[in-house]
């Protein structure tokens, strides 16, 4: 017999012996205790017989399984992407688009002011332990601080910080999802809103994007889709993969949807940053399209990129509508196809489903211009800088048009400011110049002004007077 030792364990107590087989008994019982046998595995003798003892969630071999999660979690671009087999060509580099980050090709460096920030951050030594598992406060209070509106203000109770936004993701479905409830997703949207739903038990329903509508959900399709067990509805934009930006008024469309079934948004705007840019009547407008249109009339002369505060800037791109003249259908039919052919040149093009085609004439007179290919549609008004044009020079309606808006503004000013008796009248005067009138007469070095459209203005402008001298127009005033 192997003299190995082994450990007796009786009444709570330990004794130590030498024979795993055959240890003495111990308080004049039968069952002298757990022993471990030479093999390893416990054992237990009755009455000088050695028995395997039972030993709870013990394994007699390794064996390690996947949990259900992790066998659930499938992310659907890696199954195309380790299933390609391709062949790189050793003479051409890969140009790499699997991932949005402009930042691994050197296109995006971190600003000067972020690095410093960072290094002082570390100097100060404030942070080297562990932080909150919210963030700290104050790094939480500035996102707040950033994202806060009147409308909705937020404090730092109201941020928490993740690692990147798929943990932001993956923590916000937790929340708000049980398993076997569902979640909205748009397709095509991004792959990593099923691979953790599904990992989790939640079932994922796709709804539609309208490619003719520039992405815009299918809200129709959306809304049929919500039932008793839909938690969370997942907005993306601007989209990914699409690229497309929601206007506002599709925006509060979506809002209407939630609200009516009382489901939360998750809204994923990782890209927001990227599409701050201008629109027609940003006060900007203008110098960028007298600067880019500069860049498209210079291209001639071989100059690469605009000149602007001493640095060359060769990747601006800025579009607003332009009107090209001519008195021809032959010059008017060439100067869309040089003009066409510079912008390409400038990286843009012409819009095709934007552009018009019209003919000042007092009687109506056929010219199919071309672009591309394309015969534009050709109309018998056009509207340019907030100005209507009618192929027979008429701006009557335009007249009556700004009239109109000139009321409009002093219905909108009349109670805070037209008869507002704590505002002064040189304040009140002081608006009606540059409100009022400006809105009345606007593009007013277009019109033929006959006396009845001088008269009609003279009255629009007494009309705004008179309320602001408190006087009726029956009551008679000297001049």
């Amino acid at each position: 017999m192997d003299n190995k030792a082994y450990v007796v364990q009786m009444n709570d107590k330990r004794v130590h012996g030498k024979s795993a087989i055959q240890p003495k008994p111990l308080n004049g019982t039968g069952v002298t205790g757990k022993g471990m046998h030479g093999n390893g595995i416990h054992h237990v003798n009755v009455n000088g017989s050695l028995y395997p003892a039972k030993v709870k969630s013990r394994r007699q071999m390794w064996d390690v399984q996947p949990s259900e999660m992790a066998n659930n979690t499938l992310n659907p671009i890696r199954a195309i992407v380790d299933g390609m087999k391709l062949t790189p060509n050793p003479d051409k580099p890969m140009i790499a688009l699997s991932i949005g980050d402009p930042t691994v090709f050197g296109n995006l460096p971190t600003d000067d002011a972020v690095l410093q920030a960072m290094k002082d951050a570390i100097d100060s030594q404030k942070f080297n332990g562990y932080a909150p598992s919210v963030g700290y406060l104050q790094s939480r209070q500035a996102v707040a601080n950033f994202y806060s509106c009147p409308e909705a203000p937020l404090q730092a109770e109201d941020v928490i910080l993740t690692s990147g936004c798929s943990q932001a993701i993956e923590l916000v479905i937790n929340v708000f999802c049980n398993p076997g409830d569902n979640i909205l997703v748009p397709c095509p949207g991004f792959s990593l809103y099923k691979t953790l739903a599904v990992s989790m038990g939640i079932k994922v329903k796709l709804y539609n994007l309208l490619p003719e509508k520039s992405w815009e959900i299918d809200l129709q399709h959306m809304e049929s889709l919500i039932d008793e067990r839909t938690s969370c509805l997942i907005v993306t934009n601007p989209s990914n993969p699409c690229g497309s930006v929601f206007k506002k008024e599709h925006l509060q469309k979506i809002l209407k949807v939630a609200s009516k079934h009382c489901v939360p948004i998750l809204a994923d705007e990782i890209y927001s940053d990227m599409v701050i840019g201008l629109c027609q009547g940003c006060p900007l407008s203008p110098i960028l399209f007298i600067t880019f249109m500069d860049r498209i009339s210079r291209c001639s002369q071989g100059v690469e990129g605009i000149h602007f505060g001493g640095l060359r800037i060769r990747s601006l791109l800025f579009a607003d509508d332009v009107v090209l003249l001519a008195s021809s259908e032959r010059d008017l039919q060439l100067s869309p196809e040089r003009f066409a052919a510079e912008c390409e040149a400038a990286g843009m093009r012409i819009s095709s489903s934007r552009s018009e085609t019209m003919v000042l004439n007092w009687k109506r007179v056929e010219c199919l211009l071309r672009v591309r290919d394309e015969v534009l549609p050709q109309v018998e008004e056009v509207k340019y800088l907030g100005v209507l044009f009618t192929s027979e020079g008429k701006l009557e309606r335009e007249i009556d048009r700004w009239i109109g808006a000139a009321s409009a503004v002093m219905r909108a000013l009349y109670r805070s400011v037209v008869v507002k008796r704590e505002l002064s009248q040189k304040a009140k005067l002081s608006i009606y110049r540059s409100i009022y009138v400006p809105t009345l007469t606007y593009g007013h070095e277009l019109w033929v002004v006959t006396e009845r459209t001088r008269s009609r203005i003279q009255a629009a402008k007494m009309s705004f007077l008179h309320r602001v001298a408190g006087l009726s127009l029956r009551d008679r005033v000297r001049r």
